[in-house]
């Protein structure tokens, strides 16, 4: 077996479900995500890159992951300002009473731009630098930082101040849910 060939399984059985949940952080879709992975596995290993190293090949699948979900929100965007404006705007159907911190934090990332949240995942999920975000996202670090600071907003609005504090580093983003004495 060839060492590419290797490098795609071990990947695949391996390191998969921890694709797939940086996916789902980033479209906040189980399914999208999945197959936002399955498209950043293809496109990595036909385009021969990541051939000798698990590591290597995971870190272009996530770059993968991030272009693509960026790109196909900018797609969905445009496809609804092209609808009739008869048509119904799209919704996502939700709960009244959300209890779960985990809900809280998906509504919140939904108000997110696709840049602001691939911005917040990557700084705050996979701990990246300013300036590793930017090369990532081809963004000047102005840029990034300018969508940290609008993503922070806006979960600040969605959770209150004291459910999110990006001010300090290597954080996430936290939602408390109960009040501790």
């Amino acid at each position: 077996m060839r060492t590419w060939a290797k490098v795609m399984e071990t990947v695949v059985r391996e390191r998969r479900p921890a694709l797939v949940g940086y996916a789902y952080l980033m479209t906040g879709s189980r399914v999208e995500a999945e197959d936002l992975v399955q498209d950043a596995i293809v496109r990595t290993f036909a385009r021969g890159r990541a051939k000798n190293s698990v590591v290597q090949a995971e870190a272009y699948i996530k770059r993968a992951i991030a272009n693509e979900a960026i790109n196909r929100a900018r797609h969905r965007m445009v496809v609804e300002q092209r609808k009739p404006l008869v048509a119904t705007p799209y919704s996502v159907p939700g709960h009244e009473s959300m209890v779960s911190a985990r809900a809280d934090l998906e509504a919140a990332l939904e108000v997110l731009s696709p840049r602001e949240r691939a911005v917040t995942v990557l700084k705050y999920v996979d701990d990246l630098t300013i300036a590793s975000i930017a090369a990532i996202l081809k963004l000047s670090d102005g840029t990034v930082k300018r969508y940290l600071a609008n993503a922070a907003v806006k979960l600040r609005e969605q959770l209150g101040d004291d459910a999110v504090n990006l001010t300090e580093r290597n954080t996430v983003p936290v939602i408390l849910t109960e009040s501790r004495p």
